[in-house]
Order: structure tokens, then C-alpha cells, then sequence
């Protein structure tokens, strides 16, 4: 045992020490044995075994020790060992020695373990490795990952890029940050076809409002235990906010990775700008589907990005982060817009301030459209509805959304519904005309209608019963001062720390957009000389070292 245990210890402290532990090797062997270890065993270890064929005799003599009586234990030599050794120094060297064999000893039975635990699987495992991607290929990011970490055999189909074609790492509270993207999308390359990234809040109470995604960790009531604190830059720790670079990837390697993808979905990133934005958009020229929530981008700047990179584009759902307070679009962009997209089908624009004018030349440009989404923005009062079933452009829609559209009037409804009845708009299938507020009457917008009774519902749903038809009204007796509404309404949506610092500023901003946007009802809204500029938060000098990560 003692002799054992000495012949392995030695072999710590060089693996050639081994072959001189025989007494009938000759000295010119060993020397050989020394030289041929030190130069070509670190390159193959299979060179170790054939040189030193004791090393399996030595392994299996104290592997057996395992079950051996106490009176042959392992402790007993090792004290052995230790006592035998002429110094402290030298002893120190042996204990060493034995915990630095113990570890090579530990590390090879867990190797050994995860190859045979490897191989098993492998033989057991009922489908083919191309069968096995596509089954990966159908699960959902967060669930690939744990398959992944699962066991080596997963986390090497898990690696293919079909298996990270369709990316989705939308989050109710901030988990990822630009790494994860970035190596997501680097997994994935050519084969990426959908992206879908950033926080999406839970559903909404109320029952008068269109269900909102906009979201920002100051508001939200979901995130208690997130400190905003957290969104710091800290020393040795990553952070869990996307930034304007996170779709970066997308536009490396000459634009591969983003040259195929199909759909891209960004919501409440919040310090996404313009610049950003445009650059990832034009190295996705094959986009079909883009939908946008809550990024502090301009609508006309993104439209203008869309018209010029991506004239595939069938599906577009853009909803702004500030409600009524981007008035950025310009009709030449709208003439654009349509003239390089015209295979769009499905829009919606939530939260702008639309004028009726523009959103004819939208409407009546796109042939295709089927799928019309305008709630919660402001200036719409349904002057573009006249006329819009006849010809081209619009008779081909199946679904109109104007919910809680503050200016919507309620004589342009009733006229809406009644070229319904005469024959036109035949594909329509859902319309919903509901609001907070209840509809504005013909000539001032702040006498509201709850109970109209020149707007033919009962009449469409006799002789259009394919419609389903919304109109949701609260109760005259709950209708809120209006007001009161907007004045909360847009001294709530004060968020980030830079806006914080020139309230009073902000404020008085807020007042005049506000004032102008519900005094600018009584026309088609033809304010196309009064555009001011939509209004960018700059973030703070402390926040500009998270953005490299």
C-alpha cells in the first residue's frame, strides 16, 4: 500500500517520474521515458498509457482501496508517508502532491462519466440529429435554452442556426441585455427570419381604453422588485437593459444576418433612436412584418427608413411611446410610404396625431389593405371615410379600428355605417368605433355623445350580420372632465430622469401640444405648416457608458 501510494504521488509531480517507479526498468529506459514525456505526452496522453503500462496496475490497486478494510486505508498510509518524510518542507510537498492527484483523479471520473453518460443518451435517444434540430428548431427561445443546458448531446443540436431561426426574447421585466442579442443573432446567421425583443407589460384594466404594450419601468406596477438602479453601469456586472446598439448584429458581416429576416418586433426599448433604428432596418431588405412599441423614434423618420429599406413590407404596427405628441409625419412621406411599399396589407398607427388628410393619401394609396388600426391617436375625426368605399384603395378592408380616437365625430360615423348599408365596404368584417370619452358632436368636440341615436347600429346588424360591430360608450354620469383627463394624462407619462431635471420647461411644452392638438378638430386637420418637431429625450451623461457592453 505505502509503495503504491509513493509511486503515485510521484507521478504528480511528473508524469515521466512514473516509468523510473518500476525497479526493473534500466536507467537508459528511463531516461528515454523522461524525454519522450516531456516533449510528446502533453500533445497525446494515449503516449502516458503505452509507456507506462504499471499506470493502469497502479490505478487499479488503489481504486480498489475504495473497499478496503480500515486497517489498509488510504488514511493509515498516507500518515504512513507522512511521518516517513524527513521534513516539514518535504511534507507540505506530499500533501500537495496528493491533493494535486486527487483533483486529476476527480476531473477524469466526472470526463469519463459525461462521455458514457453521453453515449448512452445518444444510443437511447429515439430520433435522428436532423430530426432532433427540427424539433428544436419549433421551441420557443427560453425553451431551447434549458434543453440546451440539459446535456452535451442537446447543447450540440441546440447549437445548429435552424434552431435559432425564430428568436424571441420578450420579456415582462428586463433579463437581457446586448450580449445575449448579439450572440443569439450570431448563433442564428443566415437562418434568422424573426426577432422579437424587449419588455411587454401585462394586459390592462380598464375596460374603456385599447389595450396598450407601452411600458416604462417607472410606471409599471409589475416590477417591484426591480430597482432603477439596476439600469446603471456597474463595475464587473452586466446589466439587463437592451441599448440603441442591440441590433447591431444584424447589420455585421456585410448585413448576413439580417438580410433574411422576415419579422422584427421591438418593444419599449427606450433608448432606441432614430439612427439606430434606420441602420438596422436597412440591412433587412427581405422584412415583412415590423412592429414597433413605445421606442422614442419619430413616425415620419421610421416611415422614411421603412420606404427606403424594406419594399417587401406586408405588416406594419407602430405605437407611440408618447400619445398625440408626434405630429413629425409630412404627406411627401406618405406619398413615399405608399409608392415604395405597396404590398403592405395590414397598418396600424396608435397614439399619433393623424389629420384625416393624410391618412387618405395612407388609405387610398395602398390597394392591398385589409387590416386598419388608428386608435388613441388624435386629430382623426373620420372626414377620410367619405367616399372611401368607392373606387380603389380601401374597399378592400376587413377591419377598421378607431378606439378611443378623442376627435372621431359622431356624424362622420353615422355616414360611415350608412354607405355600409348602401353596398359598400363589402369585405368588411370588424369595425370598432368604441371610446373612453364617447364620440364628438358636429360643432363643438367637447359636447360628447354616449347614446347616439343617428348612428344606424341597430340597421347594420340587421342587414350586415357578417359585421361585428364595437361601440363601447361609458355612461354619461362616469364621462371625466376632459381636461382633467389630458392634463394627467400627459403629466404621468414623465418618466426618464433628463425630462425630470426641466419639468417646468416640459410642462409648458405639454400644455401647447395639448392645447393645439384638441383645437385643431374642426377641419381635416391642415396642419401641415405647424409641425413641430416630435420631442427626443437625450439620455443623462451617466447613462452613456452602458451603451458599450
Amino acid at each position: 500500500m505505502d509503495d503504491a501510494l509513493s509511486v503515485l504521488l510521484g507521478v504528480s509531480k511528473s508524469t515521466s517520474a512514473s516509468a523510473s517507479a518500476s525497479a526493473s526498468s534500466s536507467s537508459s529506459t528511463t531516461s528515454m521515458a523522461k524525454r519522450l514525456c516531456s516533449s510528446s505526452t502533453s500533445q497525446n496522453p494515449n503516449i502516458t498509457a503505452k509507456l507506462n503500462p504499471s499506470m493502469d496496475n497502479l490505478l487499479e490497486t488503489l481504486l480498489n482501496l475504495a473497499d478496503s478494510p480500515p486497517s489498509l486505508s488510504i488514511d493509515v498510509s498516507f500518515e504512513r508517508l507522512l511521518d516517513s518524510a524527513p521534513g516539514d518542507e518535504d511534507q507540505s510537498h506530499l500533501i500537495d502532491r496528493a491533493i494535486k492527484v486527487s483533483s486529476l483523479l476527480l476531473e477524469s471520473a466526472k470526463r469519463s462519466a459525461r462521455k458514457r453518460a453521453s453515449h448512452h443518451n445518444f444510443l437511447a435517444w429515439p430520433l435522428p440529429p436532423d430530426l432532433t434540430i427540427k424539433v428544436f428548431s419549433m421551441l420557443d427561445t427560453q425553451s431551447l435554452c434549458h434543453a440546451a443546458a440539459t446535456c452535451s448531446m442537446f447543447n450540440k443540436f441546440a447549437m445548429d442556426p435552424l434552431c435559432y431561426a425564430n428568436i424571441d426574447l420578450r420579456t415582462v421585466v428586463p433579463k437581457v441585455n446586448n450580449a445575449v442579442v448579439s450572440t443569439m443573432i450570431h448563433r442564428a446567421g443566415k437562418s434568422l427570419q424573426s426577432l422579437k425583443l424587449g419588455i411587454v407589460p401585462g394586459p390592462t384594466a380598464s375596460p374603456w381604453s385599447c389595450q396598450s404594450l407601452v411600458y416604462t419601468i417607472r410606471n409599471s406596477v409589475d416590477v417591484s422588485s426591480f430597482s432603477w438602479n439596476d439600469k446603471k453601469t456597474r463595475q464587473g456586472k452586466e446589466s439587463f437593459i437592451l441599448t440603441r446598439s442591440c441590433l447591431n448584429p444584424l447589420s455585421g458581416e456585410s448585413g448576413a444576418a439580417g438580410s433574411l429576416l422576415r419579422r422584427l418586433h421591438l418593444y419599449n426599448i427606450e433608448r432606441m433612436d432614430n439612427a439606430s433604428l434606420s441602420m438596422a432596418l436597412s440591412a433587412c431588405p427581405s422584412l415583412l412584418d415590423l412592429e414597433i412599441v413605445g421606442l422614442h423614434v419619430e413616425l415620419r423618420q421610421t416611415l422614411m427608413s421603412v420606404s427606403m429599406s424594406c419594399p417587401l413590407l406586408e405588416r406594419l404596427f407602430f405605437e407611440s411611446s408618447k400619445t398625440g405628441r408626434d405630429d413629425s409625419l409630412k404627406s411627401p412621406t406618405c406619398v413615399d410610404f405608399v409608392n415604395n411599399c405597396p404590398n403592405l396589407t395590414s397598418m396600424a398607427l396608435r397614439g399619433f396625431k393623424l389629420p384625416d388628410y393624410k391618412i387618405r393619401i395612407l388609405l387610398k394609396g395602398f390597394r392591398k389593405l385589409k387590416y386598419v388600426d388608428f386608435s388613441t391617436s388624435y386629430s382623426i375625426t373620420g372626414a377620410f371615410l367619405r367616399n372611401l368605399g368607392s373606387g380603389t384603395g380601401g374597399n378592400l378592408l376587413e377591419v377598421l379600428i378607431l378606439r378611443d380616437c378623442m376627435h372621431l365625430k359622431e356624424v362622420e360615423v353615422a355616414r360611415f355605417l350608412t354607405a355600409v348599408l348602401t353596398g359598400d365596404f363589402k369585405f368588411l368584417r370588424h369595425l370598432d368605433i368604441s371610446n373612453r370619452e364617447g364620440l364628438a358632436s358636429e360643432g363643438d368636440w367637447y359636447d360628447r355623445c354616449f347614446n347616439s341615436r343617428i348612428i344606424p347600429l341597430k340597421e347594420v346588424s340587421e342587414e350586415r350580420p357578417d359585421i361585428c360591430v364595437l361601440a363601447e360608450f361609458p355612461s354619461e354620469g362616469s364621462f371625466i372632465d376632459i381636461e382633467q383627463m389630458v392634463d394627467s394624462e400627459f403629466n404621468s407619462e414623465i418618466s426618464l430622469p433628463s425630462q425630470l431635471s426641466s419639468r417646468t420647461s416640459d410642462d409648458s411644452l405639454l400644455m401647447s401640444c395639448s392645447e393645439s392638438s384638441y383645437n385643431s378638430d374642426h377641419g381635416s386637420g391642415n396642419e401641415e405648416g405647424q409641425d413641430s418637431g416630435y420631442v427626443i429625450f437625450e439620455e443623462s451623461s451617466d447613462e452613456v457608458d452602458f451603451l458599450a457592453i
